[in-house]
C-alpha cells in the first residue's frame, strides 16, 4: 500500500493527488521507452519533477507506483463495463462502446498493463482486477435475476462466492493479457465485438433460482 504524509488537511490532500498524479504520469511514460524492470526511482523523480525524498514519502519503490497507477485506473475501467441487456443477435450499442473503451484504455498504456499482467507481472495487481471485475459482473448479474435496481456497491470482499462472476472475470483478464503480450494484434473495437458475445453469455444462462 502507498503511504502518505501531510493530507490532514484539504491541501494537503491536493498536494498528495497532484504528487501521484505526476508520479504516475511520470511512470507510464518511461514504461512506454523501457521495460519496468529498468526503471529507477530516480529516474521517476525526474520525469515527475520531484525529489527522491518526496517520491519515498509515497510509495516504497517503482513496483508499488505501477500497481497504484494500474489499479487506480482499472477501477474507472470497471465502472463502465457493459450490465446484461437483451438477449439478441446484435448487441446493445453501449455494451460493445465500453468494451471497446476498456479495451482501448489498456491499448493506450500497453507497455504498462503488459509489463503487470504478463508472465513476471503483479499477482497483487492482478488479483485486484479479478477481484473488481468479479464485483461488477455480481452486482449486474443480481440486478437482473433478483431485480435489484441498484446491484452490489460494496467493497469486491463483500461478495460472496458466485460461479458466473468469477469465471467472467477470469475469462475476461485472460483474454485481454494474452491480446497485450500479443502486441494488441486487434483493434479495440473488434476485441469488443469479439468478447461481447462471451461476456454477455453468462447472464442470460443465470436465472433467479440460480444459487450464490
Amino acid at each position: 500500500m502507498a503511504t502518505t504524509k501531510n493530507s490532514n488537511s484539504p491541501s494537503g490532500d491536493r498536494r498528495v493527488r497532484r504528487t501521484h498524479t505526476a508520479l504516475a504520469r511520470a511512470l507510464i511514460e518511461l514504461v512506454e521507452e523501457r521495460d519496468l524492470s529498468r526503471i529507477t526511482v530516480a529516474d521517476v523523480a525526474e520525469r515527475a519533477g520531484v525529489s527522491r525524498s518526496t517520491f519515498y514519502d509515497h510509495y516504497r519503490d517503482v513496483h508499488e507506483l505501477a500497481e497504484a497507477a494500474c489499479t487506480a485506473m482499472i477501477d474507472g475501467l470497471i465502472e463502465s463495463l457493459p450490465g446484461p441487456g437483451p438477449e439478441t443477435a446484435d448487441p446493445a450499442p453501449e455494451a460493445t462502446q465500453s468494451l471497446e473503451a476498456f479495451f482501448a484504455s489498456l491499448a493506450e498504456h500497453a507497455g504498462l498493463y503488459r509489463t503487470l499482467l504478463g508472465p513476471q507481472g503483479s499477482a497483487r495487481v492482478v488479483d485486484h482486477i479479478r477481484r473488481r471485475i468479479a464485483a461488477a459482473v455480481y452486482g449486474r448479474l443480481h440486478q437482473i435475476t433478483a431485480g435489484d435496481p441498484v446491484g452490489h456497491s460494496g467493497p469486491p470482499s463483500d461478495i460472496p462466492h458466485d460461479v458466473p462472476a468469477a469465471f467472467t472475470a477470469g475469462a475476461l483478464i485472460g483474454v485481454a493479457a494474452d491480446w497485450l503480450q500479443r502486441g494488441c494484434p486487434r483493434p479495440p473495437a473488434e476485441m469488443a465485438a469479439l468478447t461481447w458475445p462471451l461476456f454477455s453469455s453468462l447472464y442470460h444462462r443465470v436465472d433467479a433460482g440460480t444459487p450464490t
